[in-house]
């Protein structure tokens, strides 16, 4: 080699190593709220954007920026804001029946917005109990989607998401008001209501913004999928660092029909025989497929968790009910069908152990106290809070498809996950059972 192709070569690899040493300071700088590009029209709002999910790239070193103002959306009025909810939402004013509840003076009038995920709304109900003990005498309004299962004894209003909840909610004054979710509606909705001090996400600027600085960190890892892999928080202190609190384990609640558990707990006094109660949740909705275990794996746990004497019981819910059905068929175990929501959590709360992918029944299983086997693959890790009564088992090979719903490998990598394996970890809980 010449020597001035040597000197050529050797500034070359001096800058392609500076190239990449910037690059990756880049993608390692933290990223702001003020690095977002909510006038792009990739920008979701409360999920990755497509640019992230494929290349990993984030705003503020993004090729892929397209500007459109029209995703801007000012809302700089009560009114206004209620319109725009009652547009996304396709209400109407006819729906409206306006009963403003009467709430004491003297105590903490405090507003949860959790609309989404069932079991996301059971576990932000930790954060009842911090407030109880932070603030004495509190009334609790809730607004969700999923009401059936908020704690009623807990929670003194509970309002399911309609026109009439809104407008009710918009004409109240709170102490303090807490929104943990990212919709555009429930952000709105925040931004209207009438509280001393406000949490979370709402509508400033013309697009999801946060109430304090604490959000800031929740907004940006849930936008961005290389930097969620990164987050070592799970949900519990992200939410509480929300509300400017720290998690000291405070537990799940959930809304208990004790009348109709004692009367499934009389039933599986016949049906298992005193035997230990394992509930198998197979499925996982119809969202996430790629957590979904093999049949042929679950028909072999089935038939060796029925020799060694455990009372098997099927579990899921209408989109499970086929595949419950082939596997009692296949094995002799329990399936007893689908239930109300408020009858699956009766049932759950009999199981002495529950298996189960990541899905509701995993929140369940943690309100209930239940020893807990959970299936896990394409989500953080980090983000569970299990208090010490449950064992996640993973694929031994990982899992490629972070927050996906299809599968690039040829074989799917919750095969990776043995019968054997989970018969130990179900051993292990069977002992904690009789601690």
């Amino acid at each position: 080699m010449r020597i001035n192709e040597l000197k050529i070569e050797k500034t070359t690899n001096k800058y392609l190593k500076t190239k990449n040493y910037i690059c990756r300071k880049r993608k390692e700088k933290r990223m702001k709220i003020k690095d977002l590009k909510f006038d792009c029209r990739h920008f979701e709002g409360h999920i990755p954007c497509k640019p992230n999910k494929l290349h990993d790239v984030q705003c503020d070193d993004c090729s892929h920026y397209d500007k459109n103002t029209s995703s801007i959306i000012v809302l700089d009025n009560k009114e206004s804001l209620l319109q725009e909810i009652f547009k996304i939402c396709d209400f109407t004013k006819q729906e409206l029946v306006e009963e403003i509840p009467k709430i004491q003076t003297e105590v903490t009038r405090i507003l949860f917005i959790k609309l989404g995920a069932i079991g996301d709304v059971i576990r932000t109900t930790p954060l009842l109990t911090k407030y109880k003990k932070e603030y004495g005498n509190c009334h609790f309004s809730w607004i969700t989607h999923s009401p059936q299962v908020v704690p009623k004894d807990e929670v003194d209003v509970i309002y399911k998401w309609d026109a009439s909840s809104v407008s009710v909610l918009a004409n109240q004054e709170f102490d303090i008001a807490i929104n943990l979710d990212k919709d555009k509606e429930a952000c709105m909705l925040l931004s209207l209501i009438n509280a001393r001090e406000k949490f979370g996400f709402l509508w400033k600027d013309g697009h999801v913004n946060t109430a304090t600085d604490k959000a800031e960190h929740k907004l940006i890892t849930g936008l961005f999928d290389h930097i969620s892999k990164k987050n070592t928080l799970n949900y519990l202190e992200e939410i509480f660092e929300i509300c400017h609190f720290e998690f000291n384990k405070e537990e799940y609640m959930i809304n208990l029909n004790e009348e109709l558990s004692n009367q499934w707990k009389e039933k599986f006094k016949t049906l298992a025989n005193s035997k230990t109660i394992i509930g198998l949740n197979t499925g996982c909705g119809l969202r996430w497929k790629t957590r979904l275990w093999p049949k042929e794996y679950w028909v072999e746990l089935i038939k060796d968790l029925e020799k060694q004497g455990y009372f098997c019981l099927l579990m899921g819910g209408s989109d499970e009910d086929e595949m419950n059905r082939y596997y009692q068929s296949e094995t002799g175990a329990t399936y007893l069908g689908t239930f109300s929501l408020e009858e699956f959590i009766s049932i759950t709360n009999n199981t002495d152990i529950i298996v189960t992918p990541v899905s509701m029944m995993m929140h369940i299983a943690l309100a209930l106290k239940k020893q807990l086997m959970l299936f896990h693959n394409i989500f953080n890790v980090h983000e569970f809070e299990l208090y010490g009564r449950a064992v996640i088992i993973e694929p031994t090979s990982g899992c490629d498809c972070y927050f996906g719903n299809s599968c690039s490998r040829e074989k799917r990598c919750m095969n990776d996950i043995s019968v054997q394996d989970v018969l130990s970890n179900i051993a292990a809980l069977n002992k904690n059972l009789k601690k």
